[in-house]
C-alpha cells in the first residue's frame, strides 16, 4: 500500500492506494481523521497507528519517518500534543495557567461581579435575604430580650442615618433599597447586614457600648458601617463572585444547578474581603459627618470588642473591625485615608 500526506491550508490530508491498483485511490480529509499523538523522540513507539473510524486504521512501523512526513506536508503537533512529551511546554502552560487563574480570582472576578451586581433585581436579594435570615434564626440567634423602648431609640437613630442618604453616597445609580433594622440574641457582640437592606443588630453589640459607657453615636456608627454594606451591595458582590467561581468549576465538571440551588446557604458562609471594610468604614464616616454625629464613639465600641473571642460562625460581616481600622475611628480620624 501507498501512503500520501497532501498539504491542505487546514493541515494534511491522507491519500493511499494498493500499488497493484492506483486507480482505486481513497482520501480522508485532515479534520476526519484521528491522528496519532506526538511522542519523544528519544523513545518512539515501535508502531504509530492513524485512525480512520469505520474504514479501519493504518499502521506505520517507522514512527520517526511517519512524524517527519506529518510534519514536512504542515501537519501542526497541538499543544496538548507538546505537553506530553516536553517538560518545558508543560512547565510554561503550567505557570501561565497559575497565572492567568490567580489574576482572575484577584482581580477578574471581584470585577465582574461588581458590574453583574448592577444587574441583580432587589426583588431577588430582599427574597435572598429572607431566606438567609430564617436559616440564621434557625440555628443561631434568638429574639432580642431588649426592652420595646430601647429597641425603638436605636430604630429612630437608624432612620435618622437612612434619611441622610442622597444620590452622592450610593454606590449604584437609582439603587435605594428600604433599609430595616432587626434585633437579635446571640453571636455575642456584633452587627451584620444582608442583600436589600436588613441590618442586624445583637443584644450584645448593645450591651457592650453600655458596659464601656458609651452613647447611641456609638452604636449609630456600626449600624452606618453595615448600611455601607448594602449601599456598596458588598454581599451580593461576594455571592455573585463566589458563584462566578462556582460556574467555572460546575461547566469543568459537567454541574451548575447547585451553585444558585443553595444561594441562600453560600451566603451565610461568605466573609467580605479587606478592601470591603474598608469601604464600609469609609461611607460610614461620611454618613456620619453628613448626620452631624461624631465616628469616635463607633471606633471606641470597636476597640471594646475583644477581636479573639469565638464566634458562632463566619458570618458576612465579620466584628468587630480590625484594631487598626478601630483606633483610626477612635480617634477620630477619617476612615478613607489609607
Amino acid at each position: 500500500m501507498l501512503v500520501r500526506l497532501v498539504p491542505t491550508p487546514r493541515g494534511p490530508d491522507l491519500h493511499w492506494h494498493l500499488a497493484s491498483a492506483p486507480e482505486q485511490s481513497m482520501q480522508r480529509a485532515h479534520d476526519t481523521i484521528e491522528w496519532p499523538e506526538r511522542f519523544s523522540r528519544k523513545r518512539p513507539p515501535r508502531q504509530v497507528l492513524v485512525d480512520l473510524g469505520e474504514q479501519g486504521s493504518l499502521a506505520f512501523d517507522d514512527a520517526t519517518a511517519w512524524h517527519q512526513a506529518y510534519e514536512a506536508a504542515g501537519g501542526r503537533i497541538s499543544i496538548a500534543g507538546r505537553m506530553q512529551t516536553r517538560w518545558t511546554v508543560f512547565a510554561t502552560v503550567l505557570v501561565a495557567t497559575v497565572v492567568l487563574l490567580t489574576a482572575f480570582y484577584r482581580w477578574g472576578t471581584p470585577w465582574a461581579a461588581t458590574q453583574i451586581a448592577r444587574h441583580v433585581p432587589l426583588s431577588w436579594e430582599r427574597q435572598l435575604s429572607q431566606r438567609a435570615l430564617a436559616d440564621i434564626d434557625r440555628f443561631l440567634l434568638k429574639p432580642s430580650t431588649l426592652p420595646a423602648a430601647r429597641q425603638e431609640a436605636l430604630r429612630q437613630g437608624f432612620a435618622s442615618l437612612a434619611r441622610q442618604l442622597t444620590p452622592e453616597l450610593q454606590r449604584y445609580a437609582g439603587y435605594a433599597p428600604p433599609l430595616e433594622l432587626h434585633f437579635r440574641r446571640g453571636m455575642g457582640a456584633n452587627a451584620f447586614a444582608l442583600p436589600g437592606g436588613t441590618v442586624v443588630l445583637t443584644d450584645g453589640l448593645v450591651e457592650a457600648a453600655a458596659k464601656a459607657k458609651l452613647a447611641d453615636e456609638a452604636i449609630v456608627g456600626v449600624l452606618a458601617h453595615e448600611i455601607g454594606h448594602v449601599v456598596h451591595r458588598h454581599t451580593t458582590r461576594m455571592l455573585v463572585e463566589q458563584g462566578v467561581l462556582n460556574v467555572g468549576l460546575g461547566l469543568a465538571l459537567g454541574d451548575v444547578s447547585w451553585a444558585f440551588a443553595n444561594a441562600s446557604s453560600l451566603l451565610t458562609a461568605l466573609a467580605y474581603r479587606r478592601s470591603h471594610e474598608t469601604e464600609a468604614d469609609c461611607f460610614a464616616s461620611r454618613l456620619m459627618r453628613r448626620a452631624g454625629l461624631p465616628t469616635q464613639p463607633m471606633g471606641q465600641l470597636l476597640m471594646q470588642i475583644d477581636p479573639d473571642a469565638p464566634a458562632a460562625a463566619e458570618f458576612i460581616s465579620s466584628h468587630p473591625a480590625t484594631p487598626e481600622r478601630a483606633r483610626k475611628l477612635a480617634e477620630g480620624g477619617n476612615a478613607c485615608e489609607p
